[in-house]
């Protein structure tokens, strides 16, 4: 039946059976993908020219059932009364929602199925193991094995027996809800005791519990408030294993409410002393956003201690020495960004210091001053994330762009191999094996993540039993590296993924992410969620923007405070390229990002709504000018910026999303998210946005989807984040016109 058939009969003739008729000819429209917005626009048209209806009406019906076509599992006319509509359409409008309810039970259908799919993709693979540490000759790692929803805490005999892992602490057996999660942990030296940091709902407040790693049992130490949202927490223990330093927040009284997130402290606790005797050892004189994290060496009286100013990428460290005193070893302006401990009695230092890209220095724990450290690796072509000191070789991890190298160098800071790896893969950190080997934890956009042990003799890099195995295959997908120009020429690094096939005709649905701020780079990553979308025909394009890490310390600072412009221009560039390189079209365009990638979004939309189709935007920022009087605002002054400097609120206000929607401007569909316990982001920004958009005229849809059982993403449960990749990919496949 022609769709215009069944228009007239269904609305014009009025009868139950057209009625149908037309629900039953839209459906296979709608299966094949025809009913595009010009073509409906054309049979409304049609529609309104044989019915008889005054103007005003005329334009209310089109503007009515264009929206409605146009997402069709938004509810049609739910908004609206009858006794509100103009009398001529209210029949109109209760045929409409009855073929609403017709259609709804079908989308609802696809969803279960899509929700069903996604559940089988990340509920059916081997176990993965993360964070490795050893300890006193035990192994740790944080397990996760779907479909429990959170990793747990187990050790292993060696990454060759998985199998073999015993469990010391489930947060799901002590907490059936799924909600509460490890935040992190930390072994004593002697390997005996475990400190474990819980919290629940999403909120990264954790309180610290001791379990002994023999039988998994709970000791009465329990310290409370020791990890937060941004400031986070940390724990070393002392040599001997009899107690350990934590972060300690302020208790209610001690400051007023607005300041108990911050100014963190350093303390010691006993094991089996009453927390009230707890000593303070250091920070009365930390800032107020200080943010702390301690490590302590394998073997020896010591502790470090990284003090990081807020957001922005400046750091101190303070040095624990034998005799109990502390010393400051680097201050925020000697740009040494971390630190290491080598089994040498040596602390090795990555600067920054008219290096951008980073270079080694090597300090003597003996004489910890660091005018007498001296540089043993030079800046190099990778931008240095991580440091491993071992016996006779220094290893080095980096990034060129986005990617990850690893470099063996020698004590003399001689380069003497690259590490065979995966072409375009990641390392998410590297452990000494042994006294000179190395673990790699690594993967790719094609490969799962495994870890792998590297022999300095043979050279050879080798897969341990430490992998993870999915029944999604990407075999079928490649995968490119290109290049997109920016405004004032910068070249920005484009990841492209597509199923081989895949024609540049221009009409590909595409999805484009990126960050660009807070020195954090988008590496790449395996996500077997990422199939349905292939299997669509999907072109997925991962972008490095400036404000991240991926070229160094510059293009971190070429992205921050008053250049933040630049990361906006740079996703513009990414965009574009992929329009003019015939991946796809604005029509067809979707763009998500999530947090600082969140407000990339709202920048985006803001600046170029006619580019997208549509967006997906995860627990943004979107008012820029009030964003440091939020709760843990303060922490993101030294990335963004204040208001209380003229040339930062010039910036700040030039790209505040919030204040740049329009009204009247027809933006792209927009799909905001958020969860109700977020410690990094409030969650009014999403609520903010949201009602903004909606308020500003613009015709298609602008949806906020919310949670009260997750926070900025960090120990969200597994149940929860296949109901949010369900609901983002729903929406997206609804613009897209995919089933």
């Amino acid at each position: 039946m022609h769709l215009i058939a069944g228009i007239v009969i269904a609305v014009i003739a009025g009868t139950v059976n057209g009625l149908f008729a037309l629900a039953a000819t839209l459906n296979d429209f709608f299966h094949q993908g025809l009913v595009a917005r010009v073509l409906l626009q054309t049979e409304v048209r049609h529609l309104l020219a044989q019915g008889g209806l005054r103007g005003e009406d005329k334009s209310v019906l089109a503007a009515e059932i264009e929206d409605a076509f146009d997402l069709p599992d938004i509810p049609l006319f739910n908004h609206r009364a009858d006794g509100d509509a103009p009398r001529a359409l209210q029949p109109l409008f209760r045929k409409f929602q009855v073929l609403h309810h017709l259609r709804q039970g079908r989308l609802e259908r696809r969803r279960e199925h899509l929700r069903e799919q996604i559940r089988d993709l990340i509920s059916k693979p081997s176990a993965t193991f993360n964070r490795l540490r050893q300890r006193g000759g035990v192994l740790f790692a944080l397990r996760f094995q779907p479909p429990k929803e959170q990793p747990f805490l187990v050790t292993l005999p060696s990454v060759d027996e998985p199998d073999a892992a015993r469990v010391i602490v489930d947060p799901v057996q002590l907490d059936p809800s799924g909600q509460t999660a490890i935040d992190f942990y930390v072994p004593s030296p002697n390997g005996k005791n475990v400190a474990v940091s819980l919290s629940k709902g999403g909120s990264e407040s954790g309180d610290v519990s001791i379990y002994e790693t023999a039988s998994g049992k709970a000791l009465p130490d329990v310290i409370q408030r020791v990890n937060g949202g941004t400031a986070g927490g940390s724990v070393a223990w002392s040599a001997d294993s009899s107690g350990f330093y934590y972060t300690r927040y302020p208790r209610s009284g001690e400051r007023p409410a607005a300041d108990l997130d911050f100014y963190q402290q350093i303390w010691f606790h006993r094991l089996g002393a009453d927390t009230s005797t707890d000593q303070y050892s250091l920070g009365k004189d930390f800032p107020r956003i200080a943010e702390i994290t301690m490590q302590s060496p394998d073997h020896g009286a010591y502790v470090l201690a990284t003090v990081a100013n807020g957001d922005g990428g400046e750091f101190a460290h303070y040095l624990l020495r034998p005799n109990g005193k502390w010393l400051q070893i680097a201050r925020f302006a000697d740009q040494i960004t971390s630190a290491y401990f080598g089994s040498d009695a040596s602390l090795y230092l990555l600067s920054h210091r008219n290096a951008p890209k980073g270079k080694v220095l090597k300090m003597s724990l003996e004489d910890p001053d660091l005018a007498h450290a001296h540089t043993i690796i030079g800046e190099t072509d990778i931008s240095i994330e991580e440091i491993v000191p071992a016996e006779g070789h220094l290893y080095v991890s980096g990034l060129n762009g986005g990617p990850s190298v690893v470099h063996m160098y020698n004590v003399a800071g001689q380069l003497q191999s690259t590490l065979p790896l995966e072409s375009n893969s990641a390392v998410y950190g590297i452990l000494r094996d042994g006294r000179a080997g190395l673990l790699i934890h690594a993967a790719s956009y094609v490969t799962p993540t495994a870890w792998y042990r590297f022999d300095p003799h043979t050279q050879k890099v080798s897969r341990t039993a430490l992998r993870s195995s999915y029944s999604t295959d990407y075999s079928d997908i490649e995968v490119s590296r290109e290049f997109a120009v920016s405004k004032d020429g910068t070249k920005i690094p484009l990841t492209i993924l597509r199923k081989k096939g895949t024609l540049r005709d221009g009409n590909n649905p595409a999805l484009l992410t990126a960050y660009g701020g807070y020195r954090i780079s988008l590496q790449p990553y395996f996500d077997p969620t990422f199939r349905p979308l292939f299997d669509r025909g999907v072109v997925y394009a991962v972008a490095n923007l400036r404000g991240g890490g991926e070229y160094g310390e510059a293009w971190h600072l070429a992205g921050n405070l008053t250049h933040k412009q630049n990361v906006f221009d740079d996703f513009e560039a990414s965009a574009r390229y992929l329009v003019e390189q015939h991946y796809t079209k604005p029509a067809r365009l979707a763009i998500v990002g999530g947090s600082n990638g969140g407000l990339l979004m709202g920048a985006a939309f803001t600046q170029h709504p006619e580019l997208y189709t549509a967006a997906v935007s995860m627990v943004g920022i979107y008012d820029m000018l009030r964003v440091e009087l939020s709760p843990n605002g303060a922490f993101n002054v030294t990335e963004y910026g204040t208001v209380k400097e003229a040339d930062q609120f010039r910036a700040l206000y030039a790209y505040s999303p919030y204040h740049h929607v329009v009204d009247g401007t027809q933006y792209p569909a927009i799909l905001f998210t958020t969860g109700a316990n977020d410690p990094r982001v409030d969650p009014m920004n999403s609520r903010k946005m949201t009602a903004r958009l909606q308020a500003s005229g613009t015709k298609k849809p602008v949806l906020l989807r919310t949670s009260s059982s997750s926070g900025h993403g960090i120990g969200t449960a597994l149940s929860e984040g296949i109901e949010e990749i369900t609901d983002i990919d729903s929406f997206l496949f609804a613009r897209w016109g995919l089933q």
